[in-house]
Order: C-alpha cells, then structure tokens, then sequence
C-alpha cells in the first residue's frame, strides 16, 4: 500500500477535506499507469478492453444504486440528470464504439481478470449506504474525466481514430463529479454520522480503486 493509501485524514468532515482525499487517490492511481508507449498492442488491447468490460454493463446500476439509497431530493435530481444523459446518449454504446474500433472489444478472459473486484463493487453498491456510494461515484467520476486522455492515447496507438467516448467523458465528467460532491454534502447534512470519514466513508473507494487496478494490471487486486 503507498503512503497516499495509508495516510489517514485529520478529523474533518468538509468537502474540501474529502475532495483532496479522493483526488489523491486519482493521483496515485494515474502515477501507477504504465507508460503507453511502452505497452505492446497486446497490453494496450487489454486495458481498453478490461475497461470497457466494467464500465460498459456496470457504470449505470452503480448509478441507480445511488439513486435508490439517495434521500435528498437534491442527491436524487443530480443522480436522475446523470442517469438521463447516459441513457438518451447511449454512453454504453459509445464505449463499445471505441472499444471496437481500437480492435479491443472485451472477451472472457478479460472478464475473468476483473470479475473477483466488480463482484465486490457490486455487493458494496447492493447495501444502499447512501454517502459511501455518493462518495465512490464522484470519485469515479473525476478519475475518469483524468483518465480520458491517456485511454484515447492507448486507442490512438492501436490504429484508431474514434474519439467520441472520450472526448465526451473528458469534458462531462467534470460537472458530474461536482455533482456529485454536492449530493453527498447534501446526504451527509440530511443525515449526520459520528464517525470519522476514513472510517466509513470510502469503503466503496476504496474497492474502486482495486478494480480500477485490475484493469491496469491484468490481475485482480486486494482492496486497502
């Protein structure tokens, strides 16, 4: 675990506090990526398609997730105008656009590699704690919109000329994380915990994050 894993947060509760924790996190795991110029076609063929194996038939139920756990009616309104914009645009098929055109489209052994993580994001989403979940997703959120350019590279080195995916992702993500910051202040004003952030609230991050690894590494990861 590196230090930014380990460190743990002083007792604060704002936004801000929790931001700067979750973008070091971001930051950790964009300093981890191998360098794409240094990937064969193979290892660039498997992060896409790794990737899209997760976010393809998984982004929008963690998203609805959140929207059933949510009881602000400000949590809920932001997580709806996410869920819309990915339902009427069809980001799921973008995805697969890209993943295609980069001849990295996801096959069984690239769900294999990732299914012991998404198993475990999936049964965290499935308890309904609201806050941890708001934190997870704009967390994702704005890993995402960092992470855009360096998969646009990787699909640009497999001979592939579509963009849309990321280009789009590169430039929305950034509202709906922001989003999702204020959803979360407004679920945690509605209903206050006790207990420090570091221990309650970024269970979900923190198996994000092993997923999230998994996708770089080929291997399943152990989440902190």
């Amino acid at each position: 675990m590196s230090s930014t894993h380990s460190e743990v947060l002083a007792p604060s509760r704002t936004q801000t506090d929790i931001k700067a924790y979750l973008d070091s996190v971001s930051d950790d795991l964009l300093a981890s990526l191998p360098a794409a110029g240094q990937l064969s076609s193979s290892g660039r063929r498997g992060i896409i398609a790794r990737y899209s194996a997760v976010l393809e038939g998984n982004f929008i139920y963690w998203m609805t997730g959140a929207y059933i756990a949510a009881r602000s009616e400000e949590a809920r309104s932001i997580i709806m105008d996410n869920l819309l914009e990915e339902v009427r645009d069809s980001h799921p098929l973008m995805l697969r656009k890209f993943a295609m055109a980069a001849k990295a489209p996801p096959n069984d052994a690239d769900a294999l590699v990732v299914y012991p993580n998404l198993s475990d994001v999936r049964l965290f989403i499935g308890r309904l704690e609201t806050a941890p979940i708001l934190a997870m997703m704009a967390f994702f959120e704005s890993f995402i919109q960092r992470f855009m350019a360096y998969l646009e590279e990787l699909a640009e080195r497999q001979g592939s000329s579509e963009k849309e995916y990321t280009q789009v992702h590169g430039v929305c993500d950034i509202g709906h994380s922001e989003g999702l910051f204020r959803g979360l202040e407004a679920e945690m004003a509605l209903e206050p915990d006790s207990r420090e952030p570091e221990d309650y609230l970024f269970e979900g991050v923190h198996l994000l994050r092993a997923l999230i690894e998994s996708i770089f590494t080929n291997r399943s990861a152990v989440a902190a």
